[in-house]
């Protein structure tokens, strides 16, 4: 049937429509994709290159160099060397063990190295290089590199490895580094992407540890094209990272060396300060360790034997050791006593050899006493029974207080591993830490540095020090930071009446050149070099009433670790300061015997700086003095005196 005109019409109109709604759809939608396409190909172009490249190109992070370490005279005391190392990237690698199968055919790996990495591996990404071995020769690079078509994956390369040229001498202030473990990542809450580098090496103890965020640099990068087997084909780029900042050190390595050298055979601890400007020339422990055997990470056999060692090598004694202070604390004592008013310098204390105090005994270590005695014998002397008296005239707050203003009870802020804060206790203190009262018992001990009173051989230092200067001395160990001078440690007055200060430095100048002084053989006759000091005896036990009324068991006849710890603090020139210092020996009996001979070689050494002629000693010394000198000459280094690169 025919459809009406009107209907054709109608109906041609309704196509048409839809011909233009379905048009302009498509036109729309052509037009998205055109927007779309002109987007990713123009605007979003480097987006979308740089994804595509990331299936070619990696990029690497480059460790900076290390910045170096002096001491005071220029010498590299840490430096960095050439390192050959062979790496792998696991991905890249394909069958790992079949890969290293075959390395260990072309050049030879500890299998230890070879477990650990494979262990390394697993732990990291697999994009990330983990070093097989390191420290290979140019032999075995070369062979590597002559094979690298076999072994995918592999790398040799060449980096820095840290080194430390006096070994032992320094290991305790200089400490030493090694690579980063999950312990130390454990312990940073935004770790430094360098870290994730693996036998990346980073400061775990001494002033690499508490330097580290200057010595470390930042990283560099570099882009590299690998093929589809992940060979590198070249490099493109590189931005070099900026290297650490060099340190110098106030430390006199030569000095550093030999005390050390005078240290050997005991346990003990030594610090030199000059007074200048608070420069730590020394600070030596003993016995020491090779810091070099922790850079790679220290085998189970060498880490056993210096922990097994009971006279503890790995400790830094100078400044981490506390010890009770015997009879050096004595200065504090006496200058507390007449700076309160409570002792005259001319008024006499009778010794009979003890004092009773509350029906206890408390006894002088001279058994038949001194007599009538003053301030400046009671010093020189090294009388007990006076202390004992001017202590319970003066009380432990006065003393408390007088001993944290001369650098005892407080942690002098130095770069090192485990600065000892000490203890110089009060009432207050034994209340919160004990629970119970001050008693005057415990006055009488500390006033003679026993019982609750702790100092390190640094503190002891820092004591003598401001004694020496009336100052508040600060001892500082860097001396610059990339070529910037760091804040001297010469302070301001300590506000101490000088007439106490003149009477103190006067008993320990007889100390050790009067006659009937404690440290009268440890003497220097060298009139410009005269030293005065003090000498301490610290009991690590305690002495009953029996073994007093049979007689106190000489020190040489008891165990080695139940033996007095000797002391002496000392500084020189008399007349006019410059050095001060302190001598700890663990357990070496009597200060005057074990510790003043060898403060007295250490204070001439640093007055002379180096050997002192035989005319400084007595002359019943100088045959021993003289083969002491050439034994120590052996073993010390001749370092130059360059100028410092830092």
């Amino acid at each position: 049937m025919k459809r009406p005109p009107k209907e054709i019409i109608e109906s041609n109109r309704t196509i048409s429509r839809r011909a233009l709604v379905v048009g302009g759809v498509q036109l729309g939608i052509m037009g998205v994709l055109g927007w779309r396409l002109q987007s990713m190909q123009v605007e979003q172009a480097d987006q979308f290159r740089l994804l595509a490249e990331e299936n070619r190109i990696n990029i690497r992070l480059l460790p900076p160099a290390r910045g170096l370490i002096f001491d005071r005279n220029g010498m590299p005391i840490a430096d960095n060397e050439q390192n050959y190392r062979v790496v792998m990237v696991r991905e890249d690698a394909g069958d790992v063990g079949e890969v290293l199968a075959k390395l260990t055919e072309i050049v030879d790996i500890d299998p230890d190295d070879l477990a650990r990495a494979m262990q390394e591996m697993q732990r990291r990404s697999p994009f990330v290089p983990v070093t097989i071995a390191d420290r290979l020769s140019w032999a075995d690079v070369a062979e590597i590199n002559l094979n690298t078509p076999a072994l995918p994956g592999i790398q040799a390369e060449v980096g820095l490895s840290r080194v430390y040229p006096l070994g032992a001498d320094l290991a305790h202030v200089v400490g030493y580094v090694g690579p980063v473990s999950d312990y130390d990542l454990s312990r940073i809450d935004d770790p430094d992407p360098l870290l994730q580098i693996p036998k990346f090496q980073i400061g775990k103890s001494g002033a690499e540890n508490k330097l580290e965020q200057s010595l470390r640099g930042s990283a560099g990068t570099r882009r590299i094209e690998v093929n589809a087997a992940g060979r590198i084909m070249r490099e493109l780029d590189r931005q070099e990272g900026d290297p650490g900042k060099d340190v110098q050190l106030t430390i006199d390595s030569r000095l550093q060396s030999y005390v050390q050298a005078r240290l050997e055979g005991e346990s003990a601890g030594a610090v030199v300060i000059d007074l200048e400007n608070g420069d730590l020339r020394a600070v030596a422990s003993a016995p020491t360790f090779d810091p070099n055997l922790f850079v790679r990470g220290i085998s189970t056999t060498d880490w056993n034997a210096l922990n097994a060692d009971k006279y503890r090598p790995l400790a830094a004694k100078a400044v981490q050791g506390t010890y009770p202070p015997g009879s050096t604390f004595k200065m504090i004592t006496a200058m507390a006593a007449m700076e309160d008013g409570v002792v005259a310098a001319d008024e006499t204390v009778y010794c009979p050899g003890f004092t009773d105090v509350f029906n206890i005994r408390f006894h002088c270590w001279k058994r038949g006493g001194h007599g009538n005695i003053n301030l400046h014998e009671s010093l020189k002397q090294s009388c007990d029974c006076y202390y004992y008296e001017v202590a319970q005239r003066v009380g432990i707050d006065k003393m408390a207080e007088m001993a944290r203003k001369l650098g005892l009870g407080i942690r002098h802020d130095l770069p090192l591993s485990a600065v000892a804060t000490g203890l110089a206790p009060n009432k207050q203190w034994k209340a919160e830490v004990h629970g119970e009262d001050w008693r005057i018992g415990d006055t009488v001990n500390a006033s003679i540095g026993q019982g609750y009173v702790l100092a390190s051989p640094l503190q002891l230092a820092v004591m003598t020090a401001r004694i020496a200067t009336g100052r508040v001395v600060t001892p500082r160990l860097v001396r610059l930071i990339d070529g910037v001078e760091q804040p001297s440690g010469l302070g301001e007055s300590l506000g101490i009446n000088e007439n106490t200060l003149r009477r103190v430095r006067a008993s320990m100048n007889d100390v050790c050149n009067h006659r009937r002084g404690t440290a009268y053989g440890s003497r220097i006759l060298a009139e410009d070099h005269k030293m005065a000091g003090k000498t301490g005896t610290s009991q690590v036990r305690r002495i009953t009433p029996e073994e007093r009324a049979a007689g106190v068991t000489k020190n040489e006849d008891l165990p080695w670790e139940r033996r007095d710890h000797a002391l002496f603090v000392g500084f020189a020139p008399f007349d006019n300061p410059r050095y001060a210092m302190s001598v700890v020996v663990e357990h070496g009996g009597g200060g005057s015997r074990a510790a003043a001979p060898i403060a007295r070689d250490i204070m001439l050494q640093a007055q002379y700086g180096g050997p002192p002629p035989l005319e400084a000693y007595p002359a019943g010394l100088r045959d021993q003095i003289a083969a002491q000198q050439k034994r120590i000459a052996e073993r010390v280094p001749e370092g130059a005196n360059g100028q410092s690169r830092a």
